[in-house]
Order: structure tokens, then C-alpha cells, then sequence
């Protein structure tokens, strides 16, 4: 009898481990500004690196941003490239950072910009805003709600995370 309820004991604790253990890695996009907060994700396999591509609101040319994580889940920004020096993008390189032009674009390369997260907005024009990763295309003015900001993170969650928040497909 004692035998029966030490397995049942232990089968109890591995599988609330089992739930409640963060052991998949996923790009987080946590709203902002609410009380109760959805996590909206991506799994992460691994392949550390993604991009975010926007058009950009005024001057209309699409603008891709190059990132890859690290293994403590850091953000490590690579570069930038984008066809027009108008309104809201850079012109000149700043310390650690390299600006070339060629083939009609501007290249803007980071040595060491890391970042913890960053907030994103969901704006609500009819231009793209899409997060690549692995050769798919995810359209975050699709999958999340338009004029919201949402928490951007590389992190680890359980399955109960995971079963609490939205898969983006």
C-alpha cells in the first residue's frame, strides 16, 4: 500500500513538472497596458536568428530589421536596411555601428546592441508588419490586435504558459 502511494507521489510531481517547468523557448509578444496581459508566441527551434519586416508609414519603402537571440535570451540586433533617409530613419552611423550605401540601399550594421526586449506597436494602416522566422512569415497586423503595443522577448515558458496563450500559426 505504502509502495502504491510513493508512485503515485512521485507520477503527481513529474508531471506537475512537466507543466509547470519553462523548457520551450518562444518569441513573446506580451501586451502592454492591460491588467490581464495575453502572451501571444512563436516556438523557437534552433535557428537563433529572425527578422522584422515593416513599411514604413511615410515614405512607403519596406524596411528590414535583422536580429538573432542569444542563450541566456537576449536580443542581439544586427542591422538595418532601408532605401530612404527621410523622416525616421538613420543617416549616419553612431559609435559601434557601420552605415553603408550600396545597390541603391542603406545598410546600417550593430557590433554590440543587445537589448532585453523592446516594445513593438501595431499600428493600424493597411502596410505590412511582418516578423520572419525559419522561412515562414508571420503578419503581426493579423495575429495581434491593431493599436496595441506588445512586450518583445525571447524567453522560456512551461506548458501551462504556453496553454494560456496564443499560439501564433
Amino acid at each position: 500500500m505504502r509502495t502504491w502511494s510513493l508512485v503515485i507521489g512521485l507520477l503527481c510531481v513529474v508531471g506537475m513538472a512537466i507543466v509547470f517547468l519553462p523548457l520551450q523557448k518562444v518569441f513573446a509578444f506580451t501586451e502592454t497596458r492591460t491588467d490581464q496581459p495575453i502572451m501571444h508566441y512563436i516556438s523557437a527551434t534552433t535557428d537563433n536568428s529572425f527578422r522584422i519586416r515593416y513599411t514604413h508609414s511615410i515614405h512607403k519603402s519596406d524596411v528590414l530589421e535583422h536580429y538573432q537571440y542569444t542563450e541566456d535570451n537576449r536580443i542581439q540586433m544586427l542591422g538595418m536596411e532601408y532605401e530612404n533617409l527621410a523622416i525616421g530613419m538613420p543617416g549616419y552611423a553612431e559609435e559601434g555601428q557601420t552605415l553603408t550605401h550600396h545597390d541603391g540601399k542603406y545598410y546600417l550594421q550593430f557590433e554590440k546592441t543587445m537589448l532585453e526586449n523592446f516594445t513593438i506597436y501595431i499600428g493600424d494602416l493597411d502596410i505590412d508588419l511582418v516578423f520572419e522566422y525559419e522561412g515562414l512569415e508571420y503578419d503581426l497586423k493579423k495575429d495581434l490586435q491593431r493599436g496595441k503595443s506588445y512586450l518583445f522577448q525571447v524567453k522560456q515558458v512551461s506548458l501551462y504558459e504556453q496553454w494560456k496563450g496564443v499560439r501564433m500559426k
